[in-house]
């Protein structure tokens, strides 16, 4: 090898050998960065805990119903404008979005916590249990945060104050959604995601990724659950009309007897899932809540009026399953001469994990709350409008545990008027919301994560 080439190649292992050890050092430096950042969130969330338990308390104690949430939405407004942060109001009604903008580049992504309450009366005896009654659909009714979306509000405005105390070393920006009417608009009205999407909440800035959390009664306190893909079912509202012929209940031959007949239905729709559907692929349900039909004992009525639920995780097998309830409905009927008249509306889609992204965020859970308080969760048969983000982008939700270990057994669950949380699990919460945002932020940018 001549002596010129020789000292270049030597000149350019040299430069090499110099290139690999200046990035060796400043991806070492980076992760100590991001290990010294993840601390400071653990501690700025040890000390803000107990104003976070005290804004949900305040939350618990005045609840709001769905698309009424304005006491909730101007606390929440006026303390994300206190951090410095950019808010829109007035979303979906009275949702609020709240924009922080980091101090270094990196990409866009969004926490969601819901807001409203429910029309129940609370029967929990703690000091700051609702004594709040309102009117929904016409009837008035007690309200209880009987979901735990007062906890959902709590920490992600604990989030916000955390996040906003690290500004300069957050990378991208953080887009905080504060949504109204989760549990569904009142009758006539639109609400909830998906209304907050029609109005541009996934816009301007558009985020890559979303996250949301669920406290869950039944999973010991702190503990997180989740699992990829179909993760809660979608649901569809079903109302079937069944028309007869009203007559004499001394003589059903002379009418057309809608009540035996909406009866035939309903055992005919129980044989969808289980003769008609593949159950090996995903389960489904298919539920009549109601049947009103008759104003007297020994009267046959005209017609009968059922109404149920839907509840499904694949959408090929939903739309096979709403054409097999009206075939049933309409053939029973028709078998008898009466009619069914069949109506499905579908409300939220199946919340879906996008896989990718909840394969590259789970060991942040893990770390979080301690590999072994980290489980893959089951399939939930309830509902969440969360899924509506998770149509646009890709979302991760997961479930923190709000029940003590001895009360695992008889825990009251989401939705009864007996629900209840016990506030030390909510930290894990907070912090696993600020290590996700703090961890994809990282690894968007290649970083080390250990």
């Amino acid at each position: 090898m001549p002596v010129i080439a020789y000292r270049t190649y030597r000149c350019v292992l040299l430069v090499l050998l110099v290139m690999y050890c200046f990035e060796h050092i400043m991806l070492v430096a980076y992760a100590q960065s991001l290990e010294a950042l993840r601390a400071l969130i653990d501690s700025r969330a040890a000390a803000i805990e107990q104003k976070m338990i005290q804004w949900r308390r305040d939350f618990h104690q005045y609840p709001e119903l769905s698309n009424r949430e304005v006491r909730t939405s101007r606390i929440v407004a006026e303390h994300l404008r206190k951090l410095g942060f950019e808010v829109r109001t007035g979303i979906a009604h009275t949702g609020v979005v709240g924009i922080l903008r980091g101090g270094k580049p990196g990409p866009v992504v969004a926490l969601r916590a819901d807001m409203d309450a429910l029309p129940v009366v609370e029967q929990v005896n703690v000091p700051f249990a609702s004594k709040v009654r309102s009117t929904y659909n016409g009837q008035e009714v007690g309200v209880m945060h009987a979901c735990g979306h007062d906890a959902h509000t709590a920490i992600l405005m604990a989030v916000a104050e955390i996040l906003a105390s690290m500004k300069a070393n957050i990378q991208g920006i953080v887009k905080f959604i504060f949504q109204p009417a989760e549990e569904g608009a009142p009758e006539g009205e639109e609400g909830g995601a998906e209304l907050m999407i029609k109005q541009g909440v996934l816009e301007n800035p558009a985020p890559e990724a979303i996250f949301g959390l669920h406290v869950f009664s039944g999973i010991e306190s702190g503990n997180i659950t989740f699992r990829p893909g179909p993760t809660m079912a979608a649901v569809d509202f079903l109302r079937i009309v069944i028309k007869g012929r009203q007559t004499h209940g001394a003589k059903p031959w002379v009418g057309i007897d809608p009540i035996v007949v909406s009866s035939q239905v309903i055992m005919g729709l129980q044989t969808i899932e289980s003769r008609q559907v593949d159950v090996t692929k995903e389960p489904s349900i298919i539920t009549i809540g109601t049947m009103q039909g008759g104003v007297r004992n020994n009267i046959i009525p005209d017609s009968v009026e059922m109404t149920g639920t839907i509840r499904t995780y694949d959408e090929d097998m939903q739309e096979q399953i709403h054409k097999r309830i009206k075939r049933t409905s309409q053939y029973i009927a028709q078998a008898s001469g009466a009619t069914a008249d069949v109506y499905i509306r579908k409300q939220y889609p199946a919340t879906v994990n996008h896989d990718a992204l909840t394969a590259k965020m789970a060991p942040t859970l893990q770390r979080v709350a301690g590999q072994r308080n980290v489980s893959l969760s089951p399939k939930q048969t309830g509902s969440e409008d969360f899924s509506f983000y998770q149509k646009k982008i890709p979302g991760m939700f997961f479930f923190l545990g709000v029940t003590p270990k001895d009360q695992l057994a008889t825990a009251a669950p989401n939705h009864s008027p007996l629900f209840y949380i016990d506030e030390s699990a909510l930290i894990v919460g907070v912090r696993a919301l600020a290590h996700l945002v703090l961890d994809y932020a990282a690894l968007s940018t290649g970083a080390p994560q250990e």
